[in-house]
């Protein structure tokens, strides 16, 4: 499919994701008791013989998102080589956040510190020490594994994506498996598998966070807490995913993240400045401190001597929840990461997000604890205890001018949602439209309307905790194909290092093929050319030379096509059938002349632009720009230059293979 066509919906994910959709949803409406003690027996015996293999796998995923980051390949861009990022790193960031962490932060900021305070897997309750741990285990399940299983679900989509111009949706992950079958069945139920993950994940939280949304208006207005109020605000949110998501990515998502991001650096500040300051800074110091010098123990920690269940209904179940989000938010993630290197990838999905996180959890869970442990507020962990929903605006209640907090607080948790509903929408959407996302308006509002319709559907029959319990356990499948696509990850990145290392090696050797002494070389290296040159030198050097590769390859019974319809760009391209095609281009690109070159005359404005410019013929792969210039090249050295690159792609689809 061309880049300028319009994108059409798959009906082999479409139509099967939508049918399975009424089907679980049926089976959730018509015996909801059924569905939910079949899942948590599911999720029982998952959390009983199978807690170590998620423990250690989220172990591994962490390491190999570090080692990707870290190692020679963090220079590699999630793109072709000369592509830039889509986003600032602010909007970068912010879309991060509230597509990857945001409402749950709202949700369990406050309550799950207090919960680990009251309740601590092991040792006394109410305690400095409770306290202390409290703040371990939150910053544990809520920090640097949580964003790298998201980080490397994006990793190895965006990579295969961008760079070697597969779809954007979750069956490119299968590719170092199967190849090309990933266009098959196999690939057709692995996106299915996405849709219906993403849908009722989303729509799950949507059930789940209106209850939030209610606790707020309730204790604002004194709006009653009913099942017809959450009703009538889920249909409001979704109304507003609506207008967003047909706003597109770069307006409405990409907007509302930035309001998000605004919106909770404000709520932030005001818990700092209002609430013990000092303390706050110092717990934040401190809790990172332990949080970094226990992750070994902690994140290998079974709890198999103390033989408690609290690792099943904690620690597990979170890492089956974000496992079963990965799908979803690594897509996400992917589609608005194009053009960084896996280097600053990996900085900013997994340390940024996770400083802000730990930085939230601290000056909330800490300044919690502090109002019980120390002033007295025995309520507020009773309150809590009683209904999570409403665990923020009973803290908030303890802090001056508490209306205003609860109100900002309200609007976030909003915002929060149909951010998350905006960008489910639009990941399902590209799951169902070979992973892009310019498609027709309608589709668009149809995932974003349903998303609404299920979550309503579910908290009227009570099939959001039977719902909540099967995405979780369809982390265990999901985690087993995840660890192979990482390993064919850092295979494949083997070999764009080794293509990129043989690029360096040859290309100068190749510069100086057909030269005939040090004089011309260094006119090459000193010229400032026209475009005028530029242009010259393909239609004069490098076509004939493009011509005699494509006639000897033809005459082997190769595909060939040289494209010369643009003065400004010649392609070569050998073409492969079911495997990745070799493209080889030249591309006639502008830059600006050094200041010393430059002239200062008082020339008009136009002239003066032409003559701080010159002119690079640079050679563009399937991979992109590769930042040489061939201008100056003789025929010989350019035809010397298509053969090396194309043996070193041959290499690449057998490695592949």
């Amino acid at each position: 499919m061309s880049e300028n066509t319009p994108a059409k919906i798959n009906p082999n994910v479409f139509y099967p994701a939508t049918g399975l959709i009424l089907l679980i949803l049926l089976f959730s409406v018509i015996s909801p008791d059924t569905a939910d003690a079949t899942f948590k027996t599911v999720q029982a015996a998952i959390i009983t013989n199978g807690s170590w293999f998620y423990v250690v796998a989220v172990a591994v995923i962490l390491v190999s998102v570090l080692y990707l980051g870290f190692s020679r390949f963090g220079s590699i861009k999630l793109g072709p080589d000369h592509s830039v990022p889509d986003y600032g790193m602010g909007t970068w960031f912010a879309m991060l956040f509230s597509a990857g962490m945001g409402i749950g932060l709202m949700f369990f900021g406050v309550a799950e510190p207090v919960m680990h305070f009251l309740a601590p897997p092991t040792g006394d309750p109410a305690t400095v020490d409770a306290a202390r741990e409290a703040m371990k285990i939150t910053f544990f399940h809520w920090g640097l594994h949580a964003w790298a299983i998201y980080a490397i679900v994006a990793l190895i989509l965006a990579f295969f994506a961008y760079r070697h111009g597969l779809p954007l949706t979750l069956r490119s992950a299968l590719y170092p498996l199967i190849g090309e079958r990933i266009y098959g069945p196999i690939g057709h139920a692995v996106d299915v598998f996405a849709v219906i993950g993403t849908l009722f994940g989303v729509a799950t939280s949507l059930g789940y966070g209106v209850a939030q949304v209610n606790a707020g208006f309730n204790y604002l207005f004194e709006m009653p807490i009913s099942t017809n109020m959450q009703i009538l605000l889920i249909i409001g949110i979704t109304a507003l995913a609506v207008i967003s998501v047909t706003t597109g990515l770069d307006k409405g998502i990409r907007r509302l993240s930035e309001l998000n991001m605004i919106l909770a650096v404000a709520l932030l500040l005001f818990v700092l400045l209002l609430g013990p300051t000092v303390f706050l800074l110092q717990a934040f110091v401190q809790n990172t401190g332990s949080y970094l010098s226990d992750i070994v123990g902690k994140t290998f920690n079974l709890f198999a001597y103390e033989k408690t269940d609290w690792i099943g209904g904690w620690t597990v179940f979170y890492w089956g929840w974000w496992l079963s989000w990965a799908p979803f938010v690594g897509l996400f993630i992917a589609r608005v990461s194009r053009g960084r290197t896996i280097r600053e990838f990996v900085l900013g999905v997994l340390l940024v997000p996770t400083g802000f996180t730990l930085m939230w959890m601290t000056f909330f869970g800490n300044s919690a604890i502090e109002l019980i442990l120390n002033q007295g507020v025995t309520e507020l962990g009773q309150m809590v205890q009683k209904d999570v929903s409403i665990a923020l605006f009973a803290f908030l209640e303890q802090f001056p001018l508490s209306n205003i907090l609860s109100l900002l607080a309200t609007l976030m948790v909003i915002v929060f949602f149909v951010t998350s509903s905006d960008s489910g929408s639009m990941v399902v959407d590209m799951l169902c439209s070979n992973g892009r996302d310019d498609t027709a308006l309608w589709q668009r509002v149809f995932w974003a309307s349903g998303e609404g319709v299920v979550a309503i559907v579910l908290l009227l029959a009570g099939g959001l905790g039977a719902l909540q319990t099967m995405a979780i356990a369809s982390a265990l499948p999901f985690t087993i194909v995840l660890l192979i696509a990482t390993y064919g990850l850092i295979k494949a990145l083997r070999v764009d290092v080794q293509k990129r290392d043989a690029l360096q090696n040859n290309y100068l050797t190749a510069a100086t093929m057909g030269t005939k002494n040090w004089r011309e070389r260094l006119q090459n290296i000193v010229d400032y050319p026209s475009k005028e040159v530029g242009r010259r030198f393909i239609q004069k050097v490098a076509t004939p030379a493009f011509e005699d590769v494509a006639r000897e390859m033809r005459d082997k019974g190769y595909q060939v096509d040289v494209t010369k319809e643009d003065p400004d760009r010649l392609g070569f391209k050998v073409i492969h059938g079911e495997e990745i095609d070799f493209v080889y281009e030249i591309v006639l690109r502008p830059h600006v002349r050094p200041a010393f070159l430059t002239p200062e005359s008082e020339a008009d404005p136009e002239k003066m632009a032409e003559d701080k410019l010159y002119f690079r013929a640079e050679v563009h792969l399937g991979e992109g720009g590769q930042d040489y210039d061939v201008l100056g090249w003789s025929r010989d050295a350019v035809i010397g230059d298509i053969i090396d690159h194309y043996h070193k792609h041959m290499h690449f689809l057998h490695v592949l293979r």
